[in-house]
């Protein structure tokens, strides 16, 4: 039996295992607590015994650089999965922003996936974001990227990670990561922002009227009712976030791969 199987692919097998299972710890959806680790270690090993046929294996002399490329692969698994993390994060972001605005912001939640505290509003946006990326199929196109990393970043290929492009590129999804937050947050936050208008007037108009007992309940009463009418409005937010995310892992990628 040993000698039906060919050992001489084992390294190139333990660098292709390398990249997946360090962008599943990274990646969202496949990275949460909920997920049973021994899941996780089993899908990057059979993932990895799947592709392992499919890309150049190294020569022998850039063999001898083994544990820089070994180091190579870690890095790039987490970095891909990484920037998909911040992209994704703009949900938590502009849920934060509306949290604060409603009141509900000293109410945090634990997320039982990260284990982390994250805001009301939220993680009901997180929920409904990985739904819709399940229902789309999205987590195919996510396994889908990392097998096609190998086009981009071949395995005997090194990265300069001093080149001035990498760290600009990863400036720049923070800022659209921020601006994506704010678009999704502006029209509760902007109804919000009326309310507090508008109950300012109030207090200088009737001041027998305590507003700060009316306010409360009428803007999380406010914020709900817009949040009616927005969620055809975050849907569309959603799908071009996604868009953004799968666009940034593979401009990543080529930046990696120097193209």
């Amino acid at each position: 039996m040993l000698e039906s199987i060919n050992l001489a692919i084992l390294p190139t097998f333990l660098l292709i295992f390398a990249r997946v299972a360090a962008f599943f710890v990274a990646m969202p959806l496949f990275s949460y607590r909920t997920i049973p680790a021994p899941f996780k270690v089993g899908m990057s090993f059979f993932l990895a015994l799947m592709m392992v046929y499919t890309v150049d294996v190294p020569d022998e002399a850039i063999l001898t650089m083994y544990p820089v490329l070994l180091l190579k692969e870690v890095v790039v698994g987490l970095f891909i999965g990484l920037i998909a993390y911040i992209i994704l994060s703009a949900v938590q972001i502009a849920g934060g922003f509306i949290d604060f605005q409603m009141g509900f912001a000293i109410a945090n939640v634990v997320d039982p996936q990260t284990g982390a505290q994250s805001p009301l509003i939220g993680q009901y946006f997180y929920i409904i974001a990985l739904l819709f990326l399940l229902s789309v199929d999205g987590h195919h196109i996510i396994i889908d990227g990392i097998y096609n990393s190998y086009a981009l970043v071949p395995l005997e290929g090194l990265i300069d990670f001093g080149q001035q492009s990498i760290a600009m590129f990863v400036i720049e999804t923070f800022n659209k990561m921020f601006v994506i937050a704010f678009q999704i947050a502006i029209p509760i936050v902007g109804c919000l922002f009326l309310v507090d208008v508008a109950l300012g007037l109030i207090a200088r108009t009737v001041p027998q009227l305590n507003v700060f007992v009316v306010g409360l309940p009428l803007k999380i009463f406010v914020s709900f009712l817009v949040l009616l009418f927005f969620m055809s409005l975050y849907i569309f937010l959603a799908k071009q976030l996604f868009t953004l995310l799968f666009s940034t892992m593979q401009t990543l990628m080529q930046l990696f791969g120097g193209s």
